[in-house]
């Protein structure tokens, strides 16, 4: 019984594990008008956003979206809630794939910017 039991706490956590994936954290700085990152170049995976808000002067958010469709917004990627004048907020847990994608601030607001995910 104990080496049935040994065998089934072995398989389930190589279960668990393989299962398991890491979760990166992605820091991106608001200024007045931008990003101060102009571009990222990140490998497929899960990320976390997590936004700062440097001196704005009133809420940002964050916004990524394929190129290829703007408004098909990623809404895992969206802060949890508006970024607040001098403080930090972070998304959901969102999987990415290869591919070009965009990210802004539609409160800033901001330009359009690239993310390639490689």
């Amino acid at each position: 019984m104990k080496k049935v039991i040994a065998i089934l706490i072995v398989v389930l956590g190589f279960a668990f594990s393989t299962n398991a994936q890491e979760v990166k954290t992605v820091s991106l700085e608001q200024t007045k008008g931008e990003f101060t990152q102009k571009q990222l170049t990140l490998s497929e995976g899960t990320y976390i956003f997590e936004i700062t808000n440097t001196n704005v002067g009133h809420n940002v958010g964050f916004v990524l979206a394929p190129k290829s469709d703007v408004k098909a917004h990623i809404k895992n990627a969206y802060v949890t809630a508006q970024v607040k004048n001098n403080t930090k907020e972070t998304s959901k847990k969102v999987t990415l794939t290869k591919g070009e994608y965009v990210y802004f601030c539609p409160l800033n607001p901001t330009p359009q910017y690239t993310l390639i995910v490689e």
